[in-house]
């Protein structure tokens, strides 16, 4: 009996409930590639700033389809995209050497090593700091191809989660330059972050879509939280389980936020790109604003405000809403001169220093530059306009208006996408610390 009654005590410490009364979620996503941007984890921990994130998310780890027809976690091989989403990157993962100058511990990988690559910085960045939660994030936008396949059935639903867990939670890795192995990864991630772009719309045209999305998103979500419950009662570690959503009006009416809430320990809701130089003639727009403006020419008027209430009224608690800050800009050319740029037609994406994609570019590389810069008094919101083009981004005036607001709301915390492409000195991380 007294087993039984123990074993009911965790299963509740475990589950979807916030985790813990007023507790503050501060966090940030840590892609795999932020070392190619030249971001290593011991500068983070060189910073004395870690122990101010409660959370990373390592982004992002794909799922595949089998041969037996079933999908999977997987691993084990750096495979491209191919323009289909089908891309793996083993050797960052756990398979690239670090330096003794690169590394959080100040030790080079050596041969023997079962883990090399960001796993290992990552281990180490744990040792060093305790109470950092590490989550892996799967899917993304260009890794969503077979959420929706993979969630059709219970089947295939439980064989998806229990491989993802086997590969991440298990640290069950396949051998790959000499590095992996049975239990390489064990401890590592303190459980997943799924970011399915988006259950019920296409995102990339290769991504798979069904009209049962909604009910299987949630049921997704619900054998993630099983599954991880199930081995917390066998090992007594507590799980996390937390999923990126989009807060429009069209995501939210895909899916049901007041079922599948319930499985999940916070939701990071992604406040940002409500516009950007995918319409590359504009109207150049605000693409992370706090409110809405009946100015904005975007019938939809989309702001944070707007997303957080639509949450609220489907039923999600404000504990549960973590709110996303984007640590990059948006941005035209060729922007007629009326209002500063501001909702004006466009010539072309803006000139990207990062490269990552047109008309996008990190604060890092926005902040150096010598700008006019704006503040819009009712979106709090900041652009920037010179010589026909504009910016917009959030600049850390800009994080300390959303930081109150999420303190007035009493919202559950503050996310970022991503840490890479903050600045020298994580002054945008630095400004969402205001909420600790």
């Amino acid at each position: 009996m007294k087993a039984l009654l123990r074993k009911s005590a965790l299963m509740l410490m475990i589950g979807g409930c916030a985790s813990a009364v007023g507790a503050i979620e501060i966090g940030s996503y840590f892609p795999s590639w932020s070392k190619d941007n030249g971001l290593t984890l011991n500068r983070l921990d060189q910073s004395g700033l870690t122990d101010q994130f409660t959370y990373l998310n390592y982004a992002f780890e794909n799922i595949y389809k089998m041969p037996d027809a079933t999908y999977r976690c997987n691993s084990g091989a750096d495979l491209d995209d191919q323009g289909q989403g089908l891309g793996m990157r083993a050797t960052p993962d756990y398979a690239a050497p670090f330096s003794a100058a690169q590394s959080v511990d100040g030790s080079a990988d050596h041969e023997g090593q079962l883990l090399a690559g960001n796993f290992n910085q990552i281990r180490q960045l744990k040792v060093r700091h305790p109470q950092l939660k590490v989550l892996v994030s799967l899917g993304g936008w260009n890794w969503s191809r077979w959420f929706s396949a993979a969630a059709a059935t219970p089947a295939l639903r439980q064989t998806l989660v229990a491989s993802c867990i086997d590969l991440y939670i298990s640290g069950n890795l396949p051998l790959w330059k000499g590095y992996g192995g049975k239990g390489a990864a064990a401890g590592l991630f303190d459980g997943f972050d799924l970011d399915w772009e988006h259950p019920g719309l296409k995102g990339m045209p290769y991504n798979t879509v069904s009209n049962n999305d909604r009910r299987n998103y949630t049921l997704l979500l619900a054998e993630f939280r099983k599954q991880l419950n199930e081995i917390s009662a066998q090992n007594g570690q507590r799980y996390y389980l937390t999923a990126a959503i989009n807060g429009s009006r069209k995501n939210v009416q895909h899916t049901d936020p007041a079922s599948y809430a319930r499985y999940l320990n916070w939701i990071n809701l992604m406040t940002y790109d409500f516009h950007g130089a995918w319409d590359k003639n504009g109207p150049a727009s605000f693409q992370s604003n706090l409110f809405s403006d009946p100015a904005d020419p975007d019938p939809e008027k989309p702001s944070i405000d707007a997303d957080m209430k639509r949450l609220l009224k489907a039923g999600v608690p404000s504990e549960k809403i973590v709110m996303g800050i984007p640590v990059y800009g948006r941005g035209w050319s060729g922007v007629n001169p009326d209002n500063n740029g501001l909702y004006q037609h466009a010539a072309a994406p803006a000139v990207s220093e990062s490269g990552s994609e047109p008309g996008a570019d990190s604060y890092a590389h926005l902040s150096q530059k010598t700008l006019s810069r704006f503040y819009h008094p009712l979106t709090r919101q900041l652009w920037t306009y010179d010589s026909g083009t504009f910016w917009t981004y959030d600049d850390p005036q800009v994080v300390h208006d959303k930081v109150d607001y999420a303190r007035k709301f009493k919202l559950g915390g503050m996310m970022s996408w991503s840490l890479d492409q903050d600045d020298a000195e994580f002054s945008l991380s630095k400004a969402m610390f205001e909420l600790h």
